[in-house]
């Protein structure tokens, strides 16, 4: 798929994400010489024709309801074109993190960071609920933080068109969205409006402030359960330092019955205006903390202060790269090193955009050593550029060197946060992956059945971790023909998904696929 050109122009160059509607991939528009985001949808090729036509008519939705909407703080729609059987969705490239990622850096997360976050995010809900539609699986996943601190809301595609007869466009009849974040009236299949995005608001809210999802459990089931009948835990418990006033206003819009709730997103932000910081005075700005939600009302409008990205070379005939700077001494200035370091990185991120990711590997490793020694060993500058060196690694097929860097960031975030925080557990089933390639297959498998025996006892665990261990499971002992244990494993991940996402969703069409390769093989 890598590599593959779509409309004559759309090169794919790296998978960034995957769902129940198709992947994504950055990709490089060579006619415009820029990078974008392309959503693939592939259907199934065995599929009914009805079930293919409705994927059809979901993707043909997806286009117009993301077109019709008109927020700088939404992805923008560039194109919507077709290859073959395939269908392709061009967007807008956001550069940042997202929002999960953001909280898990930043734990505590800042009250403040936590109002600006929903202060940005009510005139996007405001521009969507105008079409009129609802997002419908409004999460952090969605929510992308630029490095200016502004925010940008991904997949629409799902929405509700509230004026057409389109509304229920599944194959199953289940909910569409995230169970974690999936307001009452969602989760009973009952109709939706703009209050239950108001409901994901406030749990996206609760999750900022508290650092924990208000309801968890086990099973979807059980979060769905709690959803309809049980109150959210009070934050300034958990919190003291939080305004009662946003307090309250979390409780009403976690409220059952979406007419407690807020009337819209507007008479959110006017609860919150009076919780923001107001804007900085009039001089050169204090770069502070990059990706900070508040700075658009400190600084509204002005530039941002990242340095300039130099001239990026031209795919066709990219620019070779300056060598590395080495290490500075001992001796040399602190900011000598940290300047030292950003252009290391900014070097680094210049090679990858021009796909010369193994050069990009040998600078993010140089530029280690000079970092620790600017900004010590557990810096979240540190952390960051490890964090981006192994992905690299990961990137290049050098799971040998990869493997210790996941380990010891593994390592690094459970001492700092819990054993099973989510970035951690990322971190170890990256590290999994490497032993696996490298063929310890015997060690892969023995930590990805460490990782499903810790993931299943935690009660708040993300299941989308599970299930994801337990399909890579599964797949290595189908390749070491394991056939006992793999149909086991493969069990649990049919009932699983099937639970959590539905019945036609890929990975459980997957499953059932290879459970009936075993019962072919054994009969």
């Amino acid at each position: 798929m890598k590599g593959r050109l779509v409309a004559g122009r759309y090169e794919l160059a790296t998978l960034i994400g995957q769902g129940g509607m198709g992947q994504v991939w950055k990709a490089h528009d060579r006619t415009l010489d820029r990078w974008v985001a392309v959503k693939l949808l592939q259907p199934n090729r065995s599929a009914a024709a009805e079930q293919d036509a409705e994927l059809r008519r979901r993707f043909a939705r997806e286009c117009r309801v993301t077109a019709q909407v008109d927020h700088p703080g939404l992805v923008t729609v560039h194109d919507a074109t077709g290859h073959g059987d395939d269908l392709y969705l061009v967007m807008q490239y956001v550069q940042g993190a997202d929002l999960a990622d953001h909280l898990a850096e930043h734990d505590p997360y800042p009250w403040p960071w936590a109002v600006a976050v929903a202060a940005q995010l009510c005139p996007i809900l405001t521009a969507v609920h105008a079409v009129p539609a609802v997002h419908r699986d409004l999460k952090p996943r969605n929510i992308m933080v630029r490095p200016d601190g502004t925010l940008v809301v991904l997949d629409l595609g799902i929405a509700a068109v509230l004026n057409s007869d389109t509304t229920r466009l599944t194959l199953t009849g289940s909910p569409i969205g995230s169970p974690a974040y999936m307001a009452p009236e969602q989760a009973m299949d009952r109709e939706v409006g703009p209050r239950t995005d108001l409901y994901s608001l406030g749990v996206i809210l609760h999750e900022l402030l508290s650092g924990t999802l208000p309801f968890a459990y086990s099973s979807a089931l059980g979060v769905l359960h709690q959803h309809l009948h049980e109150p959210p835990p009070p934050l300034r418990r958990i919190r003291p330092e939080v305004p009662q006033a946003l307090e309250e206003l979390v409780l009403r819009l976690l409220a059952k019955d979406p007419l407690d709730r807020p009337a819209d997103a507007a008479e959110v932000y006017r609860t919150l205006a009076p919780l923001l910081p107001g804007s900085a005075p009039t001089g050169p700005e204090d770069p502070g903390t990059p990706m900070d939600p508040t700075r658009p009302f400190r600084q509204p409008h002005a530039p941002w202060h990242g340095t300039p990205p130099l001239p990026r070379p031209s795919p066709q005939a990219p620019q070779p790269p300056q060598p590395p700077t080495a290490a500075p001494s001992a001796a040399a200035p602190s900011a000598s090193r940290k300047a030292d370091v950003a252009a290391a990185v900014e070097q680094a991120k210049l090679l990858l955009d021009a796909g010369r990711i193994t050069q990009a590997v040998g600078v993010l490793g140089s530029a280690l050593p000079a970092a620790v020694a600017a900004h010590g060993p557990d810096s979240p500058v540190v952390h960051m550029l490890r964090k981006q060196y192994a992905t690299t690694l990961l990137e290049d097929g050098q799971f040998q060197a990869a493997l210790p860097e996941l380990r010891l960031l593994a390592d690094q975030r459970a001492a700092t946060t819990r054993p099973d925080d989510p970035q951690a557990l990322r971190f170890r089933i990256e590290a999994a992956q490497c032993l696996d390639q490298l063929g310890e297959h015997t060690s892969a498998l023995a930590e990805y059945q460490l990782l499903l025996s810790e993931l299943d006892r935690d009660a708040a665990a993300d299941p989308s971790l599970a299930l994801e261990v337990r399909h890579r499971t599964a797949q290595l002992l189908l390749a070491t023909a394991d056939h006992t244990g793999a149909r086991t494993v493969l069990l649990r991940l049919l009932l699983d998904t099937e639970r959590l996402y539905g019945p036609h969703h890929p990975l459980a069409a997957e499953s059932r696929r290879s459970l009936e390769w075993l019962e072919r093989a054994a009969g």
